[in-house]
């Protein structure tokens, strides 16, 4: 018989109790990539579930561990999952499906339910109602963003895409990676009967540091990948709250290395995220 075609990548820092609870609902092989962490995690995971290629890193890269993770894995799919998310039954399966019928998807954005009560997350109204135009036989959406724990990709469009970076780290690493593999012409589609099943973890960061993380991250991805007269005006904004500039302080000492990779996308993926902004912006102001 064939074997699995899809790896379910896990990147865990410091959660043992969460992964050990969780692991058991993975039905593809696991591998999981250890940030370093301090409490035993890797050790447990060796110790309990011996099939679980297990990575250990020695310094926390963020959400680069997923980049090593899917090195690790030999199939030619790769399902994303935090230590505090999984997939459900039957998931997996049609996400293999539309991969293999659908020759251009590079990744598929999950439905995401949050756990406990089962409650559909607020992003998949979003993602659902993307106004992108189709580039061709997509299964679902077209998108530019997504939940890197609610994620499918085709490996080797992920690594030709360049995988989630060293520079971005987390939160909000999706924005760059969801921009290089449409650049490329690959299919980024919201297929909500593929479900990923997230319990937040009690040992979340706090909201307000969330938040400021994203905006570092956006103000890294677009000195990474968008024009000049973009970068200014996203530096712009940030230097206009409290919560940019101190974004923009934690950006520092990144920003050579987001210099040293800079490379502007082409004008059909600028003019699809320039149509998203648009249209966020339209619902902003309906929405007063």
């Amino acid at each position: 018989m064939p074997g699995p075609r899809t790896t379910v990548v896990i990147a865990t820092r410091n959660r043992r109790d969460e992964v050990l609870r969780h692991l058991p609902r993975h039905d593809r092989p696991v591998v999981l990539v250890d940030n370093a962490s301090t409490d035993g995690t890797a050790e447990a995971v060796e110790r309990e579930f011996p099939d679980v290629r297990v990575v250990r890193l020695p310094t926390n890269s963020g959400a680069r561990a997923r980049t090593v993770g899917s090195v690790a894995a030999t199939t030619p799919y790769v399902a994303f999952a935090d230590d505090d998310s999984w997939w459900a039954p039957g998931s997996l399966d049609l996400a293999e499906h539309l991969f293999d019928t659908h020759p251009r998807l590079g990744l598929i954005a999950a439905g995401i339910t949050v756990e406990p009560g089962g409650t559909p997350d607020p992003i998949n109204t979003v993602l659902a109602e993307s106004p992108l135009p189709a580039k061709g036989d997509a299964p679902g959406p077209e998108v530019l963003g997504f939940v890197g724990c609610a994620a499918v990709v085709r490996r080797d469009a992920f690594h030709a895409a360049g995988g989630f970076d060293d520079v971005i780290r987390f939160p909000g690493e999706e924005q760059r990676l969801a921009l290089d593999l449409d650049d490329a012409s690959w299919q980024l589609a919201h297929v909500p009967e593929v479900v990923a099943h997230h319990e937040p973890s009690s040992s979340r960061e706090s909201d307000e540091t969330r938040r400021r993380g994203l905006v570092r991250s956006h103000l890294l991805t677009s000195l990474m990948r968008l024009p000049w007269r973009d970068v200014v005006t996203d530096l712009r904004r940030a230097l206009a709250t409290s919560r940019g500039r101190r974004a923009l302080l934690e950006a520092a000492p990144r920003i050579p290395r987001a210099l040293a990779r800079r490379r502007v996308v082409g004008a059909a993926t600028l003019r699809r995220l320039e149509l998203l902004e648009s249209e966020a912006s339209a619902g902003s102001e309906a929405g007063r």
